[in-house]
């Protein structure tokens, strides 16, 4: 009699767990796709989407392991539990039971493995050296962090004097990395000083950037196949790099292939109402095409490295 109401109880609680996990995304406004990213980032590269499925089995491994390991657990304490008519006697002991314990030792076996192939996979096509369509890619970007700014060039597109063109952040100016949806994109980074990391959580991955890569043995080169959809994001520095660490921060704007042409040729070109080469505020302004190309940035506020003055507005 007991063991029938134990079981009932179980039972009660385990449609209690199911239902309640079944109403939490309807209650909390969310969609399917917000769930299964289990807190994610929505990714805009397909690189970022082979992580977020990673991230996503994975965690529905482990959830599902959860959910019998606790099964196990509740089962043991509920069904096995001292009652008031126990003469002291303990349940059937299964130690040393080889089938057992062969069991407990393949299936996790089994678990890491197949969550070591696919991570493999994963990262080889994150650290691939070339595009997935072939060639080399359709675009190249330097990226210099420095303390406590970027500065963003196009080494194949050359502007007035010969020079690349480039956008470089100050004090006074959030620095603004103008990409293109669509086609692929080769970043080459490095530090003059210290270790800094470019990470835009929408790409849903950070790469460090190493002053003097070669001598570190660091490949400071990599690839994204395209970026999905025109956006604004925001990056940041995720390396710990001294002051000003937690201030330098940069944006992307995402154009569609024809906009971005034209940014690039704008860039090459003489501003008529400064007399000099356009600057990525004034190119972007110039493209007139809403929210995309706001000629300063809309998400994060300039700083100022004068000490005296963040003095003041501490003490102040």
């Amino acid at each position: 009699m007991a063991r029938t109401e134990g079981r009932s109880r179980i039972a009660r609680a385990a449609k209690v767990a199911v239902v309640g996990l079944l109403a939490t995304p309807a209650l909390a406004g969310c969609s399917v796709q917000e769930v299964i990213r289990f807190g994610w980032p929505e990714g805009v590269t397909p690189e970022a989407e082979s992580m977020r499925n990673l991230w996503t089995w994975s965690a529905i491994a482990a959830l599902v392991v959860g959910v019998i390991t606790w099964g196990a657990m509740f089962w043991a304490m509920i069904l096995h539990r001292k009652r008031k008519d126990d003469d002291g006697s303990l349940p059937r002991q299964t130690q040393y039971n080889l089938p057992v314990e062969l069991v407990f030792t393949a299936i996790p076996t089994v678990i890491v493995a197949v969550l070591f192939g696919f991570t493999v996979n994963v990262q080889n096509y994150i650290d691939k050296e070339n595009p997935t369509a072939g060639g080399p890619a359709d675009l190249r970007v330097d990226i210099v962090g420095f303390q406590w700014n970027w500065e963003f060039s196009y080494p194949d597109e050359a502007g007035q004097g010969g020079r690349p063109v480039s956008t470089l952040g100050t004090s006074d100016t959030i620095p603004i990395m103008v990409l293109p949806t669509d086609r692929s994109i080769q970043f080459t980074q490095r530090s003059p000083d210290v270790i800094h990391s470019f990470y835009v959580p929408e790409f849903l991955f950070k790469r460090d950037v190493f002053p003097f890569p070669e001598r570190n043995e660091q490949d400071n080169s990599y690839i994204i196949d395209r970026i999905d959809r025109e956006g604004a994001f925001v990056g940041r520095c995720a390396e710990l790099c001294g002051t000003y660490h937690s201030q330098m921060n940069f944006e992307v704007r995402a154009l569609e292939p024809a906009l971005f042409d034209r940014y690039i040729q704008l860039r090459k070109e003489t501003n008529p109402q400064t007399g000099q080469a356009y600057s990525t505020g004034e190119a972007l302004q110039a493209l007139n095409c809403g929210e995309w190309c706001a000629p300063e940035a809309i998400s994060t506020q300039p700083f100022s490295t004068d000490r005296g003055q963040l003095a003041a507005q501490v003490t102040g």
